[in-house]
């Protein structure tokens, strides 16, 4: 069963069409005061800066939970303040209200950082033809574009240090590809690519830069869809899941945030110097299928 829906703009976005925020000072040290919790991976980020694009929910907020976990001093880069200061009072990390389609102000708001997580992105679903130009512009400025000027900004710092990790989250769709889904796929398509470039110009510097490919994530967003899906085809949500979200995957059932936060956290040790270039899928199976 496939879905065909018309142009959305609700996707979650740490970045979007909105003012751009101001940058407040991201340059002192603070430490978390996030509560201790078992994890699988055990990663000492202590003295590490972390950058968190699209941190005021689901992937993003799980991964910037789990960087101060490990100790990392986290800048929560998204568009949505009050979200992020929800965070801020819980101890994971310093806000940074930011647009990241303001190239110039995300560059600006990664110097520094000795990790980078590029998690912000949004989806519109409609075919080639009725997809509007302005969007598809949009959504590569913002998963594309945004990306590089991040990265360009922390590499000196990076090299500047010998170490440095870049994780960017992309997507079974950096792998793949859905009908109705096309300016997503290319950004997703692209981020790989951008990604093995930074792996390759970084590895006699200490830097790695990875890919997480995630399938279908249990968010807000995706929930969202699942409800929506079920009105539309007269099904129970369970098998919306299972027919429609996650027909081509054979496992059936949707991620949690935190298991893609606990690879990247992984990512980001020292253990994982050695995994660069890489693309790593978490999609049940979904990319072998």
């Amino acid at each position: 069963m496939t879905t065909h829906e018309p142009p959305r703009d609700d996707a979650r976005q740490a970045t979007g069409p909105g003012a751009p925020g101001t940058t407040p000072d991201i340059s002192g040290p603070s430490t978390p005061q996030v509560s201790s919790t078992s994890h699988t991976t055990r990663v000492d980020l202590t003295g590490r800066t972390a950058l968190v694009t699209g941190a005021a929910g689901g992937i993003g907020r799980a991964c910037a939970t789990r960087l101060a976990d490990a100790g990392a001093t986290v800048r929560l880069v998204d568009i949505d303040g009050a979200a992020l200061a929800e965070l801020a009072e819980l101890g994971v990390g310093e806000p940074v209200e930011l647009d990241l389609t303001d190239l110039d102000a995300a560059e600006e708001a990664a110097r520094g950082s000795d990790i980078v997580v590029n998690n912000a992105g949004v989806q519109t679903v409609a075919a080639v033809q009725d997809f509007p130009p302005e969007r598809f512009s949009l959504i590569l400025r913002l998963m594309v574009e945004s990306p590089f000027r991040v990265v360009r900004g922390a590499l000196p710092h990076m090299y500047e240090r010998g170490w440095g990790r870049i994780v960017n989250i992309s997507s079974v769709h950096g792998l793949r590809a859905s009908a109705y889904k096309s300016a997503y796929v290319a950004g997703k398509h692209g981020l790989e690519g951008f990604s093995k470039v930074v792996a390759l110009e970084g590895a006699p510097h200490g830097v790695t830069s990875n890919c997480v490919n995630p399938g279908y994530v249990r968010t807000a967003l995706v929930e969202r869809q699942i409800a929506e899906q079920a009105e539309a085809h007269g099904l129970p949500e369970d098998r919306v899941v299972s027919e429609v979200l996650l027909a081509r995957t054979p496992v059936k059932r949707l991620i949690e945030p935190s298991e893609v936060a606990e690879m990247v956290a992984y990512l980001c040790s020292d253990d994982a110097s050695f995994v660069n270039g890489a693309s790593l899928p978490i999609d049940g199976a979904w990319s072998s299928s």
